[in-house]
């Protein structure tokens, strides 16, 4: 069961993430630059697998970090790869927000939507020795802050996910019993 926050915030947000979904395009030569130099090979590996919608969303993400820490690679390689679990489920804009709908009515979400909802997970793992930073910010991005982040850097990345509305500890998704494969 999903403990989604049902507020007025977070479904504008989920809206606008649909419609940036829908509209995303692949990255340009420059801003495919921009990731490669901020990953190593192995992490943009992961990166690059990322449907382009997914991709858009990082480097937008990583952006908006960098504007307002200027330098702080690890916080912008945390923004670049908080979603590589996505892939994981192979899902398109219908199937993620179907999962979405499931989660937000607490209703169990089968095969590739229980994925899609355990992505932090999968992406941690995908992420193991990437930096302590960037694998716990994947991990914990739908729930309460880890010490391994600090309160500056959760609120920077939770505002560049384009999730103001939910800087505190409040869960996105509890995937519970949900299938782990």
């Amino acid at each position: 069961m999903s403990a989604h926050p049902r507020t007025p915030g977070h479904a504008k947000h989920l809206m606008a993430r649909m419609v940036g979904s829908l509209r995303a395009r692949p990255l340009s030569p420059r801003e495919e630059a921009e990731v490669a130099g901020l990953l190593d090979d192995r992490w943009a590996a992961l990166f690059w697998e990322q449907p382009v919608m997914d991709q858009r969303h990082a480097i937008d993400a990583a952006r908006f970090v960098l504007a307002a820490r200027p330098g702080d690679r690890d916080l912008a390689r945390a923004a670049l790869l908080h979603d590589v679990g996505k892939r994981h489920a192979g899902l398109g804009v219908p199937g993620r927000v179907a999962a979405t709908v499931l989660a937000l009515l607490r209703l169990p979400a089968p095969g590739r939507l229980g994925v899609y909802l355990d992505h932090a997970r999968r992406g941690a793992d995908d992420l193991a020795g990437a930096g302590e930073l960037i694998e716990a910010y994947a991990r914990h991005q739908d729930g309460e802050r880890p010490e391994a982040v600090p309160p500056a850097a959760w609120r920077l990345l939770k505002e560049a996910d384009g999730e103001k509305h939910r800087v505190g500890d409040e869960p996105q998704y509890d995937v519970g019993d949900a299938e782990r494969s």
